[in-house]
């Protein structure tokens, strides 16, 4: 076996350890294949006495790649998002696309993804890289560009960001989340009735989706509003809870990135008006974290 076949054979032997990499890092499956291809391309044109450690070499150089690709998605924020309908609480796409790409997230967990979506790329590298798959900070300080001790703050104030608020005990937050957890699971599960029963009768909806001309920017009526989010209800898997701005919400990840926000005006146990938040630049200067298990 020549040197080629050799670093082919051992490619393919770290195929899907690269693609995990490289999905958790970027939430995008079409994206991480991207980097995967990438990756092999790089070491093709490599000789092979040139490497030591085929794994290590191969890890940080589609590290390298999601990096340089975080980066160019960063500086491509300015492009507008698809609308949906009713008043985007969930994204408008094929039902087929939209169950592969649930499917694939949930080995990471969309409301992950969600908040990775607010990191810098160094810092959301840094974490995907440490804590979920134990690679060294010294590893990733060449990958980053930064030293050990800089690399593990970035990894430490991402796991501050990914965790959020988890020690919540405020009556009146407890009473606020119970209110958007019911909110969703009947929003999940197509359930008409149960979204009335969480909705004042006069609810107001705003959203500010963009790109929709003559599209509307307010629903009034819990009724007008609940017969069309049920139309949509099979999407309403990407939608995830989270805390928005401080305050328990609903997140909407398309492709793991974060492209909507709801949050609530809750008053006496019902919802009076929520806004759908899904201009990119909004979206941008929300600050988002996990909330905690409801159950716990």
């Amino acid at each position: 076996m020549d040197g080629q076949d050799f670093l082919a054979e051992g490619f393919e032997s770290k195929r899907s350890y690269l693609r995990s990499v490289a999905y958790r890092v970027l939430g995008s499956m079409n994206e991480a294949d991207d980097a995967v291809q990438e990756a092999w391309l790089r070491l093709s044109r490599t000789d092979s006495t040139d490497i030591d450690n085929l794994t290590a070499w191969l890890t940080t150089v589609v590290s390298r790649v999601c990096l340089d690709m975080l980066r160019s998605r960063k500086s491509r924020r300015e492009q507008s998002l698809d609308a949906s309908v009713p008043d985007s609480v969930v994204p408008n796409e094929d039902a087929r696309t939209l169950e592969d790409e649930a499917a694939l997230a949930d080995s990471v967990g969309v409301a992950v993804l969600v908040v990775l979506e607010t990191l810098t790329p160094a810092e959301r590298l840094a974490f995907v890289l440490h804590d979920m798959f134990d690679i060294s900070f010294e590893e990733i300080a060449t990958i980053v560009g930064r030293s050990p001790m800089a690399a593990r703050q970035l990894a430490s104030r991402a796991r501050r960001r990914v965790r959020g608020t988890d020690k919540i005990s405020s009556a009146d937050f407890l009473k606020r989340r119970k209110v958007v957890d019911a909110f969703l699971a009947a929003l999940r599960a197509g359930d008409f009735q149960g979204l009335l029963a969480v909705l004042d009768p006069d609810v107001v909806v705003r959203s500010d989706v963009p790109g929709r001309p003559g599209a509307p920017t307010e629903i009034r009526g819990a009724v007008n509003w609940a017969k069309g989010a049920i139309v949509f209800s099979r999407l309403a898997r990407f939608v995830q809870p989270a805390l928005v701005n401080g305050s328990p919400g609903l997140v909407v990840a398309r492709r793991g990135q974060l492209s909507r926000a709801l949050s609530f005006k809750i008053v006496d146990d019902k919802i009076i008006e929520f806004e759908v938040i899904a201009d990119p630049k909004r979206v941008r200067e929300l600050e988002v974290a996990l909330l905690p298990d409801s159950h716990e």
